[in-house]
């Protein structure tokens, strides 16, 4: 179900309207990760630019070629660290287009969704990035305690949350969110591996530009087939 799910996403990549909104999101992907990164170079250039001139020797220019060169590989190490809050923000402000260019190609004949109010999407994120956050900071513990195990535990806590995160949001598109809720803990395994297999590719630089729009029309497809027929019927009686 996960991978045929994903290869279903994957091939709608030519449909106008979910490159569209791929390339908007890649977009500000990257604009967040170049702001993110332009302002660390200038904290270090600003603390260590006294180093760049040394008494009786002048201004050592290499340093500052050192600077801009490691501003390259700091975006791609904060492009791993960061596209996960980042695929979290994206989801929540573009999942309803990608979900609705997916129902329209695989499942026509849905009644209109339900629209979930703006104040009520940009709560549940910014709730969701807390305790994302949190975690990650608490699991820090356990990355220094087992450094082998840390991308492996890296990959499992966040694909958890974002499993939850993705799967709700394309759930509540369809039903109340206590019913969305109960979708989500009766597939809590499906959901988690899903997420986890999201969250690998999250961590490759470059890669990890496409997994936010593709993610959020995989879990549409997972949640059309773990409700199925009876789910869609279901929907209607939440318009």
């Amino acid at each position: 179900m996960i991978l045929s799910s994903f290869f279903a996403a994957l091939g709608q990549i030519a449909d106008p309207r979910f490159r569209r909104v791929l390339w908007l999101g890649i977009a500000l992907t990257v604009a967040l990760l170049v702001a993110a990164t332009s302002g660390f170079v200038w904290l270090i250039g600003t603390l260590t630019a006294d180093l760049f001139d040394v008494p009786w020797v002048g201004e050592i220019t290499w340093l500052d070629d050192i600077v801009t060169w490691g501003s390259f590989f700091l975006f791609l190490g904060l492009s791993v660290f960061l596209m996960i809050p980042v695929a979290s923000a994206i989801t929540s402000m573009f999942l309803d287009q990608v979900a609705q260019a997916v129902e329209d190609r695989h499942y026509p004949g849905l009644p209109t969704p339900r629209s979930v109010p703006f104040g009520d999407a940009v709560i549940d994120t910014l709730n969701f990035l807390g305790v994302l956050i949190a975690a990650n900071l608490l699991a820090l513990i356990l990355y220094v305690m087992f450094p082998p195990a840390a991308i492996f535990i890296f990959w499992g806590l966040n694909g958890f949350f974002l499993g939850r995160e993705y799967f709700t949001l394309a759930a509540m598109r369809r039903m109340p969110r206590a019913e969305a809720k109960q979708l989500r803990r009766a597939h809590t395994r499906t959901i988690w591996l899903a997420g986890t297999l999201m969250a690998v590719p999250l961590s490759i630089p470059l890669i990890n530009l496409l997994i936010p729009i593709l993610g959020a029309a995989t879990f549409t497809h997972i949640f059309h087939r773990v409700t199925g027929a009876a789910g869609r019927d279901q929907t209607s009686s939440y318009h």
